[in-house]
């Protein structure tokens, strides 16, 4: 109780026994509107898919890229402050993290671009040549090739003809 002059103030302090608990599963873990995990953003944009990762306070120098099969590793550190300081707050999380994304056959793993500035690590990775639509040309040349517009073969015999635009028509007898 704190006395002031002509009154008495008493302070009340709410304790909650899981609160530490709570604090240390929600580092741990995340939550909704913090994950423990990086966050990230991902997008296409025509020929090449878009991923961003905040990692704010991250020195460049700590993130490593990993490609294995088709699994994009990124690990990054945030370094521990001085273990004197005295915390009146502690809440970005410090230490090593690892985020994992698993790719689809439908890009190019051999030229994914990498870039970090002012704290978000920017990857580009292209659509694979395979994985991009294309149009078949047909060829229509009057060459050998024939166009078969009906065909049975009964018996061993047929009345197919041959037509003057090399088209087979076949005609089957009942």
């Amino acid at each position: 109780m704190w006395k002031r002059p002509g009154r008495w103030f008493v302070m009340l302090m709410r304790t909650d026994p899981f609160r530490d608990l709570d604090r240390f599963t929600q580092q741990l873990l995340g939550t909704n509107a913090r994950p423990s995990a990086m966050l990230m953003d991902a997008w296409r944009e025509g020929e090449q898919f878009v991923v961003e990762f905040d990692l704010p306070g991250v020195s460049p120098h700590s993130v490593d890229l990993d490609v294995e099969r088709n699994v994009l590793t990124v690990t990054a550190q945030r370094k521990p402050v001085d273990d004197k300081a005295n915390f009146l707050a502690a809440e970005r999380p410090r230490g090593v993290f690892s985020r994992q994304l698993v790719l689809g056959d439908n890009v190019d793993l051999d030229r994914i671009q990498a870039g970090y500035r002012d704290g978000v690590l920017r990857l580009v990775i292209p659509v694979a040549e395979k994985a991009k639509p294309r149009k078949i040309t047909i060829n229509r040349d009057g060459g050998s090739d024939q166009q078969i517009v009906a065909g049975h073969h009964t018996n061993g015999k047929s009345n197919g003809k041959q037509r003057s635009d090399d088209t087979v028509t076949a005609a089957v007898s009942a």
